[in-house]
């Protein structure tokens, strides 16, 4: 994805504020938010990738005058609509009626399998397992740079990263491409591979010396660099 949304290693934002000992949440609502995304994602409403480019696909003002749990609170209406599961006048309905009666009661509905289940989630992650193929093209050592293309959906491959040499430090295995699951185009199973970059080629003459930069990488967004 292209634009604001992709944000790593752009200029004019000022410095990180970094606030100490931030807490996991500001506010229950965030810890709804959370909630709200795990269900979606434990019943297979939705995949993480479909949830990702959703934030993507917010317009840049809103994006950069909300907050990351609002970005998630976005993408989780978007994709709830989307799929069918509430409709957009049944959506705005209530929220325009706990904007007009904030301390009305929240519907307090137990579902002991589904709590189980999203807790297993919170404590196990849901990593999918390494697929057996297709066998990888690249091995560690080899020499690579990666694509320098403009995609119109959902990519990993960083802005940053486009089009810049790096070598293979590992392969993790075959993994779901994210740029297919984010649009209903199946799993697309790829090679995934550890990439590292020398500072200098990512970030000329800002970089620090002698530092490096691992990203990981899958097949797709590589080619072998000619010699």
């Amino acid at each position: 994805m292209n634009g604001v949304h992709d944000l790593g290693g752009m200029h004019g934002f000022g410095p990180i504020e970094r606030e100490p000992n931030e807490p996991a949440f500001h506010a229950d609502w965030e810890k709804a938010v959370l909630v709200m995304n795990l269900v979606g994602m434990v019943k297979r409403i939705y995949n993480i990738d479909e949830f990702r480019h959703a934030i993507e696909r917010m317009g840049q003002a809103r994006y950069l005058e909300t907050s990351y749990y609002e970005h998630w609170l976005a993408s989780v209406e978007t994709l709830l609509v989307e799929k069918g599961v509430i409709g957009r006048e049944e959506l705005d309905a209530r929220t325009g009626y706990f904007e007009r009666n904030p301390n009305a009661p929240l519907p307090d509905r137990k579902d002991p399998e589904l709590l189980a289940r999203v807790m297993n989630v919170v404590r196990k992650g849901m990593a999918e397992k390494s697929e057996l193929n297709p066998a990888p093209r690249f091995k560690p050592g080899d020499a690579v740079v990666t694509r320098n293309w403009q995609p119109a959906g959902h990519t990993r491959l960083p802005g940053y990263a486009r089009g810049h040499q790096g070598r293979i430090h590992t392969t993790h295995g075959v993994y779901i491409l994210p740029d297919a699951h984010a649009h209903g185009r199946g799993r697309c199973p790829e090679p995934l591979y550890s990439v590292g970059f020398e500072s200098g080629e990512l970030w000329g003459d800002a970089a620090e010396p002698k530092e490096r930069m691992y990203i990981d990488l899958w097949e797709s967004y590589l080619q072998p660099l000619e010699a």
